[in-house]
């Protein structure tokens, strides 16, 4: 299965999905499930990821494409191969991170975001966790790291725009998209996430 996590910065995608991988590792065995992160989860990313957050970028389709280009050797060099292994690959951030932020967050339109997914011939998300939280909490969290990357320091009204699009996603992509409320305890956040997930891990 591919799975992947979703969310504005600050909803909790690394704790949770370190989780449940350690969840399914216990499951299925060492070697079976593989956790990995967008930007930058595949070997001599870290220039493109470096660029993606921390350059200062004008034109809105730049970032578009950084992130497509990452994706699409993340998708060749990682995911594809451990999905051919029968691996479960669990992955922060994926396709409708690029929908959320750009349309939403940036203004593309949705049509032109889709056109342009759609040309990337890589594997898409088998279930996709949204882990919904208000954007005080996300700004809470955020802000208590050391270094804010360039999507963090956006601020409470990008983010606000950005969670429309995702309960906007996720209501047309129900079968796929489980949104989760991500507010509480890490472990009251799991314990919802396994909730949603019952019968398909």
């Amino acid at each position: 299965m591919f799975i992947t996590f979703e969310g504005i910065d600050g909803c909790g995608k690394s704790t949770q999905a370190q989780r449940l991988a350690e969840f399914l590792l216990k499951k299925r065995g060492n070697g079976k499930v593989l956790w990995t992160r967008e930007p930058g989860g595949w070997p001599g990313s870290g220039d493109l990821r470096e660029m993606i957050l921390s350059q200062e970028l004008e034109h809105p389709w730049t970032e578009v494409f950084l992130f497509l280009a990452d994706r699409c050797e993340h998708a060749r060099k990682v995911i594809e191969p451990a999905l051919r292994k029968g691996i479960t690959v669990i992955c922060e951030r994926f396709d409708d991170s690029t929908r959320a932020y750009q349309v939403w967050g940036r203004g593309i339109e949705l049509e032109k975001i889709e056109r342009a997914l759609s040309l990337a011939e890589y594997p898409r998300p088998d279930l996709t966790i949204l882990l919904d939280v208000s954007s005080e909490t996300a700004l809470g969290r955020v802000l208590a790291r050391a270094n804010l990357d360039r999507y963090e320091r956006e601020g409470k009204n990008f983010l606000e725009r950005v969670i429309e699009g995702y309960r906007f996603l996720a209501e047309r992509e129900k079968s796929r998209i489980r949104a989760v409320n991500g507010e509480g305890q890490p472990d009251e956040v799991f314990a919802r996430i396994l909730g949603s997930l019952e019968g398909c891990i």
